[in-house]
Parts: C-alpha cells; sequence; structure tokens
C-alpha cells in the first residue's frame, strides 16, 4: 500500500465479512484470499483500537504480526499443528500495533482466542505445555470434535 499503512490479512478460503471497513480483494498463491482494509479507517472513520476490537471479534483464533515475523510463524505453525488455523493479520501502522499489544498486553505478535488476549508465543506456549490450548480452541468453535 503506498502512502500509509493500514491492516492486511490473509485468510485460506474465508471471503471477507460484507458491511465492514472498505477492502480490496487478490488471490495470493495457494488459493489464499488477502483482505486489506483502508488505512483511513474507511468511510466511518474507525479508529485503530476500534478495528482491533472488530477484528479480534471476527474470527475464533487472530495473531497480529509484523510482515516477516518469526514469532508469528512458530504460532502459526502450532496453532496449525492442533487443527486450528489462526487469522493472521499484519499490521502496517504504529498506532495499529500500538493498539494491539494493549489489547493483548504484550508485544506484537499478539494471539487472541475467542475474543480474549492470550499475549504472545509466551502465552500460546504457556497454554499448550499446560494442556489448556485444546480444549479453548474447541471451546470458541476452532476446532471440530
Amino acid at each position: 500500500m503506498q502512502g500509509g499503512g493500514g491492516v492486511s490479512c490473509a485468510v485460506a478460503g474465508k471471503a471477507p465479512t460484507p458491511g465492514r471497513a472498505p477492502h480490496h480483494h487478490r488471490v495470493g498463491a495457494g488459493g489464499r484470499l488477502g483482505l486489506t482494509i483502508d488505512p483511513a479507517g474507511g468511510d466511518d472513520g474507525e479508529a485503530p483500537a476500534e478495528r482491533i476490537g472488530r477484528l479480534v471479534r471476527e474470527s475464533p483464533v487472530v495473531i497480529f504480526a509484523r510482515r516477516g515475523c518469526c514469532m508469528c510463524h512458530v504460532m502459526r505453525q502450532l496453532l496449525q499443528a492442533v487443527g486450528a488455523h489462526a487469522t493472521v493479520i499484519e499490521l502496517e501502522e504504529a498506532a495499529e500495533e500500538a493498539a494491539a499489544s494493549a489489547a493483548a498486553a504484550a508485544a506484537v505478535p499478539a494471539l487472541f482466542v475467542g475474543g480474549a488476549p492470550v499475549g504472545g508465543l509466551d502465552g500460546l506456549m504457556g497454554l499448550h505445555l499446560s494442556g489448556l490450548l485444546v480444549p479453548r480452541l474447541r471451546e470458541v468453535g476452532a476446532l471440530c470434535g
């Protein structure tokens, strides 16, 4: 995106929710649908904190990260290994990164499960090692069975 940041994410096999902030679609490698949300927040003037809150409510598992973040990659791989697929949202503006960090009470990458902050990679690993990750993912509908 030119002239500013914004929020972008790629969700495998999932279309954007109608009636949300303006966005542009593109299909990348492997059939992944890319979603880019207008950096100005759209016509409704949605602030970064409001946008972060909305995105967290819309998906059962959300990771906010910077582009190319290796910790985000590890988080995605662990979630995928237990059968959950996270919506990964790459933050491109400092205000959005600050809002995501504040909402998660952790630095980026920040994980939310069922709208609740888990923290960063250490929070995810703590849940996994304690045996609470899979039950939590089932509880929020991120796993079948």
